[in-house]
């Protein structure tokens, strides 16, 4: 499952008439606090199509990035991220990677999550076969991460492990041969959920309870990938505010790499269902 697995090739459906009724995918970046250079203006394009009836008023975002960890070298000026590998610490340079990127095992990753809007954030897990899928694990927020602090906000950047975890990374790895990959949901809800209990590690979910998630929460999406994005460093803003319980990115700083619009609307938690897809052998 994804405490020891990441793959990213994201599969939702998206709209390309949503920028024609005027919502434009960089709304996340303006919900930031204002920085003190000229705003970014990010460029992004559609990456499926999907005919959704979703309005501004009604539509939530969550911006999310998946960092593919490799060797710094001389010539790197990038944010570097220290690792513990067998007796020895390391010196990483995450990088970004494309939705569709299919990794391969042995690769070491991270997540980063944002969202547009106040509220809490809750990641669960299950892995993705050819026979089926399996069980169902909430893998944040534990205890173990950021306190158990799931508290999301314009800016405040949610890394997945945190800089501060032991590993505090996730290495790519097959369970089971016939393992396709992992499935994500990704919710961001107004309130904390009632029913959760969270611990150090993993919390293993009842199949009922997450089918009622879905039933409930389930709306279109539309997703936007960041042009040019792909293969840049994290860069010290993004270390500074996924470590830091006080430090919000502003809106003169790096965006989200794919940004995920919900048509959840008000007072209804936004779920976003991730394909973390394993490379073919």
């Amino acid at each position: 499952m994804f405490r020891t697995l990441v793959g990213t090739a994201f599969l939702f459906t998206v709209s390309l008439g949503a920028q024609m009724r005027g919502i434009v995918p960089e709304d996340i970046v303006g919900t930031r606090p204002a920085g003190s250079a000229a705003p970014v203006k990010p460029k992004y394009q559609p990456v499926a199509t999907s005919h959704t009836q979703m309005t501004k008023s009604e539509a939530k975002q969550i911006g999310v990035t998946v960092w593919k960890l490799r060797k710094s070298g001389a010539a790197d000026t990038g944010a570097r991220i220290l690792i513990q590998e067998d007796a020895a610490s390391v010196e990483l340079i995450p990088e970004r990677v494309g939705s569709a990127t299919e990794l391969t095992p042995g690769d070491k990753v991270r997540l980063s999550i944002e969202s547009g809007v106040e509220g809490f954030l809750y990641v669960i897990d299950r892995e993705l076969y050819s026979s089926g899928a399996g069980d169902s694990y909430l893998i944040f927020p534990t205890t173990r991460t950021r306190g158990g602090d799931n508290h999301v906000a314009a800016g405040r950047l949610i890394d997945i492990p945190g800089q501060a975890d032991q590993p505090n990374f996730f290495t790519l790895r097959r369970s089971r041969a016939e393992q396709l990959g992992e499935e994500l949901r990704v919710i961001v809800s107004d309130k904390p959920m009632e029913g959760i209990q969270i611990g150090s590690k993993a919390l293993l979910l009842k199949p009922e309870q997450v089918a009622q998630f879905e039933r409930q929460w389930t709306a279109p999406v539309e997703k936007f990938e960041l042009t040019g994005g792909a293969g840049k460093a994290w860069t010290l803003a993004e270390q500074q505010a996924s470590s830091s319980q006080t430090r919000v990115l502003t809106q003169d700083e790096p965006a989200p790499q794919t940004i995920y619009r919900v048509a959840s609307g008000p007072n209804r938690p936004a779920l976003v269902k991730v394909e973390l897809r394993l490379a073919k052998r």
